[in-house]
């Protein structure tokens, strides 16, 4: 939000620069900036009328015109804009004049006609970014006036980005009652007297939601001037605060808006159909938007209704076919006090941004409405005439906000520092909030109603320690009291995790939890997404069900950078829409690997390029001393390779995947090489076995190499586990040590080898029981596998 520092002077005017100011704002918790309104103003420009414009002899679009630019003889001046005409008040760059970009004005013959200076426009005097024609100023304007005085171009902008607790600064009055707190200064409000009420009749207003709207204020005015104007100064101020000038009525709703807060509407009493109602919309109602937007209501949003339907969404933005127009000479102001959830939902539902849903979803004063109401009445008055009705009141003003204890004994606790007691009430009272002794120490406070973010004692502390400025507060060591925590045993911190893949040769990445939804249905088809209402972009309009979306999308940016090797890993939050229609999050752990399987070095053949091997024993190392309860089992994913992928089993349920990124992705996500991906639930990985003591052995191992001929359909992990099952408690070890296919074997058949290693802690076994136990191993998997020991 801009404002005008000339603007907030006329309210509170501390003696310090506007650079200063701000400084003491950003102390204070607001973040400010002061600003030029220009670096670049137009100078020698005065304020002159067109007496007459004729046309050009010689040229069809140029126009002769005779100007007062204040001196004792008219000036000719040849322009081209359409709308120069006689009796209008426009800027004249005479003779010596500079504008914006340093172009100097001099006299000129244009087509034979001799110019002494230039008519400008907006653009040209750098007062806008477009515009049609000339700038027109008021008719009231002094002719050889310098153009800087009468729009007041000395001046500067205070740049505020308030954080959403703070939505009693967005406006000028706000900002005000927070420099005045600051600086121990009274606030000098402008006068808004009741206006003088009419005969006109009153407009019935009906509230059928009292919690979407709790106070509501109305009233009509009739007799306006449908040729009034803007005048300069008004514009001027919206202009500095981005908005527009449209129409007068509008314009001073939108002056109402930044000097004290309080969006308001003005309906075109020729437009409406009986009373005007607040309600909750009715399935299958739409609203055209002053936007040009057309919105599908939902029952859950809150309108402003006549008996044709719905003209406004309520706190939102106005609907067309109730709007002031040119003809416009009898409108219907209304001011209201909605509720900041209603107006946030039906905003993001609907994705509408506005000045006046800013405000309502972070509060606006309850009480506001009338005093708003008054004002922007005033103003009509005075800039389009008229008479005013009486004012249509629906629901109560409440007088303040909460009432909190406040205890001496905790702002010193809080703040750090001793602050005198009698203070405390004389601080929060520059804020307009009213203590009342309890006790020693101890004080009521009540809470004037525009402060929505004061709702606990902590807030009032906070309250105090601003103003009392947090620079006095001295820096100290501060004695905490703190609870040690004691890990869990059995789970690793996530931690020792990352601290493994990075011994392995992975780097982290953190990506971005908003995900390319086309690249995650590829990644992750038939699982449902999280979307966004409101994307920062389209590739990233959904939340991520996988950490693949961010790991692969990270690889294509450093792989176009000619980037030939790849170990990434991350671990962070996926999300699923829950059962209870909210958000089930879970933290998970992936990766990726690309490129050769080892980084170039004269020891290694950099020609071989990773696989699903090489992951694998990298996974193998990151479970430690819980691999015996992981498992590898044969499976099938969508977007992995049918005959290199594996699901991955923690006591026997499932707790992740691993595998080579299917072919059919490889070509439209650009990838000329394979890529290995794998993800795990980081608790399942972080789960370790509690650390158990064993005798270092002092009796002699022994061991048996067995040769299975096996079908090829049968998996190493099923081999093992059954050999290891059938081995009882003597076998210690097996070690699966050759593989082989060819020559010698029938077709449909391979060769696995595996190590036996049996021992017993207390003595040497004998040869009967080792070759009873590699019986027992024999026999199984012969039964359960069907496979033979190999001669």
């Amino acid at each position: 939000m801009k404002i005008s520092e000339n603007w907030l002077r006329e309210w509170v005017n501390p003696p310090v620069s506007a650079t200063a100011l701000a400084e003491k704002l950003n102390m204070a918790g607001l973040e400010c900036e002061a600003e030029p309104l220009s670096t670049d103003l137009p100078e020698g420009v005065v304020v002159a009328r067109i007496l007459s414009a004729a046309p050009h002899p010689q040229a069809d679009r140029l126009r002769v015109c005779e100007v007062d630019a204040g001196g004792n003889q008219p000036l000719t001046i040849v322009c081209g804009a359409a709308n120069a005409r006689a009796g209008i008040m426009v800027p004249a760059a005479l003779p010596g004049a500079r504008l914006p970009g340093g172009k100097v004005i001099d006299k000129a013959v244009l087509r034979g006609v001799e110019s002494s200076g230039m008519l400008c426009s907006a653009v040209e005097l750098g007062l806008s970014d477009k515009g049609e024609g000339l700038l027109e100023l008021d008719a009231t304007a002094s002719p050889g006036e310098l153009l800087e005085k009468h729009l007041g171009l000395e001046d500067r902008l205070f740049n505020l980005e308030l954080t959403p607790n703070r939505g009693d600064c967005l406006s000028v009055s706000g900002l005000a009652r927070e420099v005045a707190a600051l600086y121990s200064m009274p606030l000098k409000p402008p006068a808004i007297r009741p206006a003088v009420v009419s005969g006109l009749p009153g407009k019935d207003v009906i509230v059928e939601d009292a919690q979407g709207c709790p106070h509501y204020v109305g009233r009509v005015v009739a007799g306006l001037n449908p040729k009034a104007r803007t005048p300069d100064w008004m514009r001027e101020r919206l202009r500095r605060s981005g908005i527009r000038a449209i129409h007068p009525v509008v314009d001073i709703t939108n002056y109402v808006l930044l000097e004290l807060g309080q969006p308001m509407h003005g309906f075109d009493c020729a437009q409406l159909a009986g009373a005007v109602r607040v309600r909750r919309a009715r399935a299958g109602e739409k609203l055209a938007l002053l936007n040009e937007q057309t919105l599908s209501l939902v029952p859950a949003d809150l309108v402003i209704a006549d008996n044709s339907g719905p003209l406004v969404l309520a706190g939102v933005m106005g609907g067309t076919a109730s709007g002031v127009t040119d003809t416009t000479t009898e409108i219907f102001l209304e001011a209201a006090c909605f509720d900041p959830e209603t107006v946030a939902a039906s905003g993001r539902r609907h994705k509408v941004l506005s000045d006046s849903r800013h405000r309502f979803e972070r509060g606006v004063d309850p009480a506001l409405q009338r005093r708003a109401l008054e004002r922007a009445t005033a103003l009509v008055k005075q800039i389009c005439g008229g008479e005013a009705g009486p004012v249509v009141e629906v629901g109560r003003a409440p007088q303040y906000a909460a009432t909190i204890r406040l205890r001496h004994p905790r702002i010193e606790r809080l703040l750090g520092c001793q602050i005198p007691a009698l203070e405390v009430p004389e601080l929060l009272a520059r804020l307009g909030l009213e203590t009342q002794a309890e006790a020693a120490g101890t004080w009521r406070v009540r809470v004037p109603t525009h402060r929505y973010d004061l709702r606990i004692e902590a807030d009032l502390v906070e309250e105090v320690g601003r103003l009392y400025g947090y620079e006095r507060i001295a820096p100290r060591a501060y004695a905490v009291s703190l609870t040690p925590f004691a890990a869990p045993e059995t789970q690793l911190p996530i931690d020792s995790l990352r601290d493994s893949l990075v011994a392995r040769g992975y780097q982290e990445v953190v990506t971005y939890s908003f995900v390319d939804p086309r690249l995650q249905a590829q990644l992750n088809p038939g699982v449902a997404a999280v979307n966004l209402d409101n994307p920062i972009a389209e590739t990233m309009a959904a939340m991520r069900t996988s950490l693949w979306s961010g790991l692969v999308a990270t690889w294509q940016y450093n792989r176009q950078r000619q980037q030939k090797r790849a170990r990434l890993f991350e671990c962070g939050a996926c999300y699923a829409p829950a059962d209870d229609g909210g958000t089930r999050e879970t933290l998970r752990l992936g990766g990726l690997a690309a490129g050769n399987a080892l980084p170039e070095q004269w020891g290694s053949k950099p020609e071989r390029i990773v696989d699903y091997y090489d992951i694998k024993a990298d996974l193998s190392a990151l479970f430690g001393s819980a691999l015996d309860r992981f498992a590898f089992e044969r499976g099938s994913h969508p977007a992995l390779h049918p005959g290199r992928c594996a699901r991955i089993l923690r006591d026997g349920n499932p707790a992740g995947w691993l595998g080579e990124l299917h072919p059919r992705l490889v070509e439209p996500l650009d990838l000329s090489e394979p890529v290995i991906l794998f993800e795990l639930d980081a608790d399942a990985a972080r789960g370790v076995p509690l650390p158990a003591p064993a005798p270092i052995p002092e009796y002699p191992y022994s061991r048996r190499d067995l040769a299975f001929e096996l079908p090829e359909a049968v998996t190493a992990e099923e081999l093992v586990t059954v050999v290891r099952n059938a081995g009882g408690a003597l076998l210690k070890t097996v070690l699966p040590f050759d593989l082989y296919r060819g020559p010698g074997l029938p077709e449909g058949f391979k060769s696995m080898a595996l190590g036996l290693i049996f021992q017993e802690h207390s003595r040497t076994l004998n040869i009967q029981e080792v070759e009873a136990a590699v019986g027992d191993v024999t026999a199984a998997v012969l039964a359960k596998l069907g496979a033979s020991v190999r001669g």
